[in-house]
């Protein structure tokens, strides 16, 4: 016996051909679903799904001892997920060949109805994809297959008979939980194998009906069934080869859009049936058992052949007690999906066809369709609001009796307790709970059973004071609280309407409980010294504290106002590591990192913004060497240098402290899609500001400078956009004139370095200078020094030679700059900054005459502006530069 996805027998389906004008039998479907299940779940009574899990499953392996990941999914044990049942793994022999989920089931020999409760993310009024599995396996070594109910709340969805299967429903509830309930038919123990809950999103597989049972889902040519991760609904779909259609696939993908809702796999798209010419129609033939209920078909298209100046064009039949008909288009490699419904004529068949449409001379095709059956999810149950409202409880209170599924319907299996009103709709009027070893506070859900007449608490160890909340229940006539661990006072219009004889107020033998009006006066009494004391006791403490804060920050400005003093205003201009700290406010901000160690915010008394630098403790510099050094820099000035304005040399405990720079580093403005991009002459600028202030340590410092780490990330902007190179201060300091140093430990950052430097050790002004072509690479291309590819990463100067080689500089250039391709600027440019690139060091420029190229570079776009505003000018001047003393400002 075979069975499709919910277990129901298919040895009465046919698949046929029909031949205009008659038919011919050609079709025979047996499909075997073995499902093997696979999710992810929630703990019960929590919205927050396992971060393992795709967004949108809920999965139970049922009869699980631990949690465990397979094919990409999370599958939880049910251990938190009901209440009841028996764990028990099935027979040895079967369980060899079985996926994990399938190797145990949860069996519940006791009670009518046991139920497993789902909290989705989404909550209510959404739709879902449920699907339950059951693999007998002779789990109770009796050899003789159950047959049980499986209830939706209160609603019957499948009798499940069989031994291998699973039943599955697209299902839309009326409430933020899902209660799945196995119902005892007195025909054996009912057990559960897998449970499973998909997101759907809410715009497919729309119907009148609050559910659809899944009867057949096909992919055409398939080869295996499919599920998640090929499915990101992990909906199951069952090969359908049929050796007497022809088959058409391809290799190409189907072009999956935002609007693709249903999102077809891919994989399923790219194979279909075909028919041989025009005049053949795929037919498909299904009998059911029930002739009144309404049938969903779903039809899934994609054009997998590429056609010449043509277009397939379908119609497509749905034939039973009447017929519906819609018509297609399909585009190539765009998957296009089609609903239609009805009813099966009197013998309970229903046949739906595809064929060519009028005009049309190719043949009909098909990838996969869905077949559902509407089921009425609708009978009696209580309301939301109430049902939400007992769930709460039953959490609250922990309750493990008899409380599973909707708590009126069916009337057999009320809950324990519980008076329900006798309408289809049911509200809780009554709740006994008397004697029920209750414990904790009343549960603020009871607020919302707005019909409720009689509550029964007594005889419990409820603590707490009697909540407000019971007074705006308008139909509470009887409240019995005797025998708790009540304490405070009964509210006060409680007490007034059991004095009026409106409410049945039973609240005695709780020893710490008033429960007389007389409560309510003599607190009036006390209250104003109760208000007094009340607001001593808290603003005291207030005041001594806002006290001390006020001292320990004058005590702090006051510091700053030294240490300004110091740093500004004198010759020294060294800090302890306290003082440090005060100025960064306890290192709060950090603001940048870098591979000398962290930068943080800071700020004087005066307002004035710092950047300090924390050195990292594994620098190798010594504590003599660095104050040396950090002495000799802090007098070292030009506009497009950071000025170094102090420095901290403690123990461990090194820092320096630099200008702010609020507008951040050149790398990042280059790179941030979220900034403003930087227009040509912003750029041209930035690189004769950097040019400038390299320059000056090149040439104009008494002995030279080389940075040794020049790049994007270390020019800084100002508030006016004024570009300053930053870092410089922890280069060595040469000990002579020449433009040579011998490093011993290579600095630099990788993409920046002049390849020389491997093969010779020695860094010079030149190293510099190809490292400042690399920066004018980016700034023309607004790529970053590496660019990462798909395959591999390519340098930036080898991405760009090829461009060049050919005189296509426009492919280079930043595709935000638009306009300006045709500016001879930018070939200048770009001419440069190959020339700083040159793998011979000798062959490369100066800094000075690098700067006089930019210089020319700029004024060739100042020409095309005369309207400029004067104001604008300051950063476009240049000062002619000549050597001067020892580190000398300029």
């Amino acid at each position: 016996m075979d069975y499709v996805g919910n277990g129901q027998q298919v040895s009465s389906t046919k698949f046929r051909l029909l031949f205009k004008p008659w038919f011919i039998f050609f079709w025979v479907l047996t499909i075997l679903c073995n499902s093997k299940l696979a999710a992810g779940i929630n703990r019960y009574g929590r919205r927050n799904l396992a971060s393992d899990s795709p967004s949108g499953f809920i999965s139970i392996d049922c009869g699980a001892d631990e949690d465990y990941m397979d094919n990409g999914i999370l599958y939880k044990s049910d251990r938190d997920f009901v209440d009841t049942g028996i764990s028990q793994p099935v027979s040895p022999n079967i369980s060899r060949n079985l996926r994990p989920q399938l190797k145990n089931v949860r069996s519940f020999p006791e009670g009518r109805r046991n139920c497993y409760v789902l909290k989705p993310e989404n909550g209510k009024d959404n739709t879902y994809l449920i699907r339950a599995s059951f693999l007998y396996g002779n789990y109770d070594r009796e050899n003789t297959t159950p047959i049980f109910d499986l209830y939706l709340g209160a609603n019957l969805w499948w009798t499940v008979d069989w031994d291998n299967g699973y039943v599955e429903t697209l299902y839309t509830p009326s409430t933020d939980y899902i209660s799945v309930c196995l119902f005892n038919a007195n025909k054996g123990v009912p057990y559960i194998s897998t449970l499973e809950l998909r997101h759907l999103d809410n715009t497919i597989y729309q119907t009148p009906a609050k559910a659809l049972v899944t009867m057949q889902r096909c992919d055409i040519g398939g080869r295996s069934n499919l599920r998640y991760p090929a499915d990101v609904y992990d909906r199951i779909w069952n090969p359908l080869n049929v050796d007497t259609l022809n088959s058409s696939a391809t290799n190409a993908s189907i072009s999956q859009g935002n609007n693709d809702a249903y999102k077809i796999p891919d994989i399923l798209l790219r194979t279909a049936a075909k028919e041989q010419n025009a005049t053949c129609s795929l037919s498909y033939l299904w009998e059911t058992q029930s002739s009144n209920s309404q049938f969903y078909v779903y039809f899934h298209f994609a054009e997998i052949e590429k056609l010449v100046g043509k277009q397939r064009k379908l119609k497509v039949d749905l034939t039973g007690q009447a017929i519906a008909t819609t018509n297609a288009t399909l585009d190539y490699l765009k998957p296009l999906s089609l609903r239609l419904n009805g009813t099966p004529d009197s013998a309970g068949q229903l046949q739906f066809s595809i064929s060519a449409a009028v005009g049309s001379d190719l043949p009909p095709l098909l990838n996969g369709f869905e077949i559902y059956a509407a089921k009425d999810m609708q009978n009696a149950s209580t309301v939301s609001q109430d049902a939400d409202a007992m769930m709460g409880i039953k959490r609250a209170f922990r309750l493990i009796r008899n409380w599973e599924g909707d708590p009126c319907f069916p009337s057999e299996l009320l809950w324990f307790g519980l008076t329900c009103s006798n309408n289809s709709a049911s509200r809780i009027l009554s709740i006994n709970l008397s004697s029920s070893n209750l414990t904790g506070e009343i549960p603020a859900s009871i607020a919302n059973l707005q019909e409720i007449i009689s509550l029964d608490l007594s005889n419990n160890e409820l603590t707490g004071e009697v909540p407000e909340f019971l007074v705006n229940l308008p139909n509470l006539r009887t409240l019995n609280l005797t025998r708790n661990k009540f304490t405070g006072s009964v509210p006060n219009a409680l007490l007034r309407r059991a004095e009026a004889g409106l409410l049945t107020l039973s609240v005695g033998e709780n020893p710490d409980l008033c429960t007389s009006l007389k409560c309510y006066n003599k607190w009036k009494k006390y209250l104003a010294l109760i208000i007094i004391a009340c607001i001593i006791a808290v603003l005291l403490p207030i005041l001594v504290v806002a006290l001390v804060i006020y001292k320990r920050r004058q005590q702090r400005e006051n510091l700053k106002r030294e240490i300004e003093e110091r740093l500004l205003k004198s010759n020294n201009r060294q800090v302890r590591y306290s003082e440090i700290l005060v100025i960064s406010d306890n290192l709060k901000t950090a603001i940048g990192e870098g591979g000398f160690g962290t930068v943080y915010y800071g700020a004087l008394s005066d307002k004035t913004q710092v950047a300090i630098k924390l050195l990292s403790v594994s620098s190798r510099q010594g504590s003599n060497e660095f104050k040396a050094e950090a002495q000799i820099l802090t007098i070292v000035h030009h506009k497009n240098l950071v000025s170094l304005i102090g420095y901290c040399d403690e123990a461990d405990n090194k820092a320096l402290i630099y200008e702010f720079m609020p507008n951040g580093n050149l790398r990042k403005h280059l790179s941030d899609p979220n900034k403003k991009a930087l227009s040509w002459m912003e750029r041209l600028q930035i690189a004769v500001d950097a040019a400038q202030g390299l320059e000056y340590l090149h040439n104009g410092c008494k002995p030279p400078i080389i940075h040794r780490d020049m790049k994007t990330p270390n020019i800084l902007l100002n508030e006016r956009m004024q570009a300053k190179i930053s870092d410089f201060g922890l280069s060595r300091v040469f000990a002579n004139e020449s433009d040579t140093h011998l490093s011993t430990c290579p600095a630099g950052t990788f993409g920046y370095v002049d390849p020389t430097i491997h093969l010779s050790g020695n860094f010079t002004k030149k190293s510099d200078v190809y490292s400042f072509g690399i920066v004018l690479f980016e700034l023309v291309s607004g790529q970053p020094a590496i660019i990462k590819g798909s395959e591999y990463n390519i340098h930036i100067v080898e991405w760009a030679k090829p461009f060049i080689e050919e005189g296509n500089i426009e492919n280079i250039v930043d595709p935000r700059l638009e306009g300006i391709t045709e500016s001879c600027s930018v070939g200048k440019f770009v001419e440069l900054a190959v020339s700083c690139t040159l793998s011979t060091t000798a062959e490369r420029p100066d800094m000075s005459v690098v700067v006089l190229q930019l210089i020319e570079c700029l004024k060739m776009v100042q020409d095309k502006m005369p309207q400029m505003p004067s104001d604008q000018t300051e950063n476009f001047s240049y000062n002619s530069i000549g050597s001067e003393s020892l580190l000398s400002p300029r």
